[in-house]
């Protein structure tokens, strides 16, 4: 099982904070660095000193970053047009000499988007798939040769579908949550990898077993599809510590237990234990106190060792 640090920084966090973090990931062994994709803070915080883009941000961490893997969980296509999308990634992914993974969402948060005059579309899901379409589409057509797509929302003509990134076919894609249909449908077809959130085993286990069965009906070999989960964490060397740590990110103990990841480090291992069960062979830890390095540093040490192999 692989572990990435997930960090959520419109709830406050600078540039140079979101760096002192993913080089921390790097040092302590994370297999990548992940942040989420929002304009706004969300719940009782001021989210001092305000908003950052993820893919500016992402471009400076290419440059300051020499091994883990750099990506978004995820990018709302609310936010830029898929030609725009593909440009940044591929040139991301350039700097980065091949390390970004996009993923990409249809967003939900009305709310940032009427803060900073961003359209919010009632109907987003397909948005979603001509992106897909179109993103893929720029980068896979070979160079020297033109592309163009036609759909209801987006029109691309004769595009030269430059630049390209360094990652053959193309970045890993992203897809996740908890649709019936429409989601996984899409993550066979697109995707690299599924990935559901913010919940117990149990509750991710039909996800699971739908997107491997579309899959399979498709054509699609299941096991070319990663599962991935995206969990809070907070981990404390005993019980003081735990509370402590969810105390400084205002989350009910019991609550993370259920939902998340809270306890000791061997607490810990057996938990994901439970979602490796399931086939899920990545998790995103989502670090809500980025100024808390030793909690990054102690889960390095006491967990990732033991979940490589599981």
């Amino acid at each position: 099982m692989e572990l990435r640090i997930f960090t959520e920084p419109q709830q406050g966090a600078s540039y140079d904070t979101l760096l002192r973090v993913a080089r921390a990931a790097e040092d302590c062994g994370y297999d990548a660095f992940f942040r989420s994709d929002h304009y706004l803070a969300m719940g009782d915080v001021d989210g001092l000193p305000g908003p950052t883009d993820a893919w500016t941000q992402l471009a400076g961490l290419a440059r300051e970053t020499s091994r883990i893997r750099l990506g978004t969980l995820v990018s709302p296509v609310t936010f830029r047009l898929p030609g725009v999308l593909a440009i940044q990634v591929a040139q991301v992914d350039q700097m980065s000499g091949g390390r970004v993974e996009l993923g990409l969402g249809a967003g939900w948060y009305e709310a940032e988007h009427r803060a900073y005059g961003i359209p919010f579309p009632a109907k987003r899901f397909d948005l979603l798939e001509e992106q897909l379409a179109i993103i893929t589409g720029l980068w896979t057509t070979p160079v020297g040769e033109r592309f163009s797509f036609s759909g209801a929302h987006y029109t691309v003509e004769d595009s030269p579908a430059l630049p390209k990134p360094v990652q053959t076919p193309h970045p890993p894609i992203i897809i996740g949550g908890g649709g019936p249909r429409r989601t996984p449908t899409l993550a066979a077809r697109y995707a690299a990898e599924f990935n559901q959130g913010f919940a117990a085993p149990e509750a991710m286990r039909a996800g699971f077993e739908r997107v491997r069965r579309i899959c399979a009906e498709s054509g699609r070999d299941p096991d070319t599809l990663i599962l991935s989960a995206a969990l809070a964490v907070c981990c404390g060397k005993d019980e003081g510590e735990v509370r402590a740590r969810a105390d400084a990110i205002r989350r009910d103990v019991d609550e993370l237990r259920q939902n998340a990841l809270a306890g000791t480090p061997a607490q810990l291992v057996d938990r994901l234990g439970h979602y490796a069960e399931l086939g899920v062979s990545r998790v995103y830890l989502q670090v809500l106190d980025l100024d808390d390095i030793d909690h990054i540093e102690l889960v390095a040490a006491e967990v990732l060792p033991q979940v490589r192999g599981l």
